[in-house]
């Protein structure tokens, strides 16, 4: 069976991860901050032994490597690793962002990367191959919104990481690749938006936005078909973003339930 390891594995996407993995006869490893949350995730997924999990904070590499132990030891070993973790700010202009928000986003979304990239690809060279998917976002591409520096800079950050790995394992069994889930309706994606800003907000997310549960079987899908050291596999591709917004006006979508 394909061993998948998912960090910040206990809701949202890695969850919804979590589930399409083992609806496909995957074997699961995941992550969340505390004892309660993963083993409430564990307790919905309903894996008995293809799922196990630990607390686990990301920006941590002991824990991250404690992570890696407990998965192949109950697994043997660990063909996908999927650093998911992210954490994101309420969106305001960088100067309004205290510094333990922007320590908790910086050490979470781009240090946790680090260190699950730093373990995962040690483990997959001393087993003899592997692929690790990095998780982009808003600002990967380069694109710029107000009010998300921080974490859009923490995701251009990894695309850079991603890509200097893919350099690095090049010639080796190990890949490293980027994963692109697109615009996905999560409490990351919704949190802390006064109400008229969501409701702007909302336009946008009933064109460009998704369900969890909508992206990730076909996330799922292409990670176990594999790619090339370096590749991406992207859900909203930028024509299929604009096809959307071409179609918007006469393809209504209604994420939310408002209408």
């Amino acid at each position: 069976m394909t061993v998948t390891v998912i960090t910040g594995g206990t809701r949202g996407i890695g969850l919804g991860l979590a589930r399409a993995f083992l609806d496909r006869g995957c074997r699961v490893a995941l992550c969340g901050r505390t004892e309660e949350s993963v083993a409430k995730a564990l307790s919905d997924l309903a894996g008995g032994d293809n799922a196990v999990g630990v607390p686990c904070d990301v920006a941590d590499r002991s824990e991250v490597q404690a992570l890696w132990d407990h998965a192949t030891g109950s697994f043997g070993r660990i063909d996908h690793w999927i650093n998911n973790a992210g954490v994101s700010t309420a969106p305001k202009p960088l100067w309004q962002v205290t510094p333990s928000q922007l320590e908790a986003v910086t050490r979470t979304n781009l240090l946790g990367v680090m260190n699950g990239g730093a373990v995962a690809v040690a483990g997959m060279r001393a087993q003899g191959g592997g692929t690790l998917w990095n998780m982009e976002g808003l600002g990967s591409d380069g694109r710029m919104v107000p009010g998300l520096a921080p974490y859009g800079a923490t995701k251009r950050a990894v695309t850079y990481l991603t890509d200097a790995l893919a350099k690095e394992l090049k010639g080796t069994p190990v890949k490293a690749a980027h994963l692109s889930p697109g615009m996905v309706v999560t409490d990351l994606l919704l949190q802390d938006y006064d109400p008229d800003e969501l409701e702007k907000a909302k336009k946008v997310f009933n064109i460009l936005a998704d369900h969890v549960e909508t992206v990730t079987p076909w996330l799922a899908g292409r990670i176990l078909n594999g790619t090339r050291n370096g590749g991406r596999v992207a859900w909203l591709t930028k024509r299929k973003a604009a096809g959307r917004f071409a179609t918007a006006a006469f393809r209504k979508r209604d994420l939310f339930g408002d209408s």
